[in-house]
């Protein structure tokens, strides 16, 4: 009960000064997991063990394409002709970059999504002399909306088809329809937030209609041997699961092979300008102090409790699930909460028939992935996000991105509620 008590101080202290930034949230995450490892709360094998290197390593590979890619122009061309397809007006750029960017995460992850389309908002900001910080976040927020839809779009999602027997077409058939509602909603709420706080002078429009992007791509040549390589990156993405591949070795290869097509000289510079080590560093601090947690029995403490009182009611069960999981992907990544989750369960399988368990599944995956919208560090595709922005010189606090968030996601969890109660009951 002593290393509970001293596991869950830890983490309370560590959210703290990542919410407050009194120090580097980098920092402060991994001081917070080293620290745990100093207690003896977790040996430091099993707390290293407890990072998701997958996603490290995605994020690395996907930095080095995006190096890459940034050489050739496509963005600056992308984000031009983006602006100019919504007429140089603010607010209908934000809605179509939210429906882009939804769309985009349910084919992919949410991670490499904002990766490939935060870069072009910032520069249509730049272009328009406006702050990016409403289209970041956004964008963000829609990554994590749109990856709900499919198996592969959000890491949850992919954990508990892998537990489950449920195919691709089952993930379509059960969550994309509330996705698109979810979407729908989620542009209503975008208008309303930003429709008045966004304006252009009229001379910046003028100057962004009469771009020329065709000069803006640099090197037609690496362009195009780049989309070949991304093309195929992301065709392997999709049948990973047919290849026995993770995500990490696929971008991983894609990106060191754009490197040596770039300018295999140049990977000192790209390693020290080009990668964000802040952002990486701070997922390790996070995944080691979580790993304290479950490695010290809180979770699953909570979580059998949960299950404990709601188990004999399939129906109270499932929606409490989905709020739980709500809640709790907004304070913790919700890949180490998944994986906790799953077995606890798969122990009540026994109990209910195939049918009955469907819901309490489903519900754990909206959840999930709509939960972690509620703050800055409840999804992998915020704190990239965010890093990204960082690094460009825009900061957006825990507080700027989390009094948005929780809005969009009061607003998913009670659709989500509604769709689960008629839906399946």
């Amino acid at each position: 009960m002593l290393h509970m008590i001293l596991a869950l101080v830890i983490f309370l202290i560590t959210y703290v000064l990542i919410m407050t930034e009194w120090i580097n949230k980098m920092t402060a995450a991994l001081l917070g997991g080293f620290i745990a490892v100093t207690v003896g709360l977790v040996h430091q094998d099993k707390a290293l063990h407890g990072v998701d290197w997958n996603v490290i390593f995605l994020l690395i590979g996907m930095m080095m394409v995006m190096s890459v890619l940034k050489d050739t122009g496509i963005f600056q061309y992308i984000a031009i002709k983006t602006a100019k397809f919504a007429k140089a007006k603010p607010l209908r750029i934000m809605l179509l970059m939210f429906m882009v960017t939804a769309f985009v995460s349910a084919m992919l992850d949410n991670v490499t999504t904002v990766m490939m389309l935060v870069p072009i908002a910032l520069l249509i900001a730049n272009e328009l002399k406006i702050s990016p910080i409403p289209f970041i976040i956004t964008m963000a927020i829609a990554s994590n909306i749109g990856g709900t839809a499919t198996m592969l779009g959000d890491p949850p999602n992919i954990l508990i088809g892998s537990a489950t027997d449920y195919s691709f077409m089952d993930f379509i058939y059960n969550l994309t329809p509330i996705t698109i509602i979810i979407t729908v909603s989620s542009l209503g709420i975008t208008y309303l937030l930003y429709r008045k706080g966004m304006t252009v002078t009229n001379e910046n429009r003028a100057r962004l209609m009469d771009y020329k992007e065709a000069n803006l791509i640099k090197n037609k040549k690496l362009l195009i041997l780049s989309l070949t390589v991304v093309g195929i990156m992301l065709i392997t993405f999709m049948l990973q699961e047919v290849l026995h591949l993770e995500v990490a070795s696929i971008a991983m290869v894609a990106g060191l092979i754009l490197m040596i097509i770039n300018n295999r000289k140049r990977v000192d510079k790209v390693l020290m300008n080009d990668i964000d080590w802040g952002t990486l560093f701070f997922f390790v601090g996070l995944f080691m102090i979580v790993e304290s947690l479950i490695e010290t029995g809180v979770i699953e403490l909570v979580s059998n409790k949960l299950i404990q009182t709601f188990g004999s009611d399939v129906r109270v069960t499932s929606i409490v699930i989905l709020w739980f999981s709500g809640i709790f992907s907004a304070i913790v990544d919700n890949v180490p909460f998944v994986t906790t989750m799953i077995p606890l369960i798969q122990g009540m399988e026994g109990h209910f028939t195939r049918e009955a368990m469907n819901p309490i599944w489903w519900s754990l995956a909206l959840g999930a992935c709509l939960g972690g919208n509620g703050t800055l560090i409840g999804a992998s595709a915020n704190i990239v996000s965010i890093g990204i922005a960082h690094r460009n010189g825009f900061h957006i606090s825990f507080k700027d991105f989390t009094k948005i968030g929780v809005i969009f996601t009061l607003n998913s969890l009670v659709i989500a509620t509604i769709y689960v109660w008629f839906r399946y009951f």
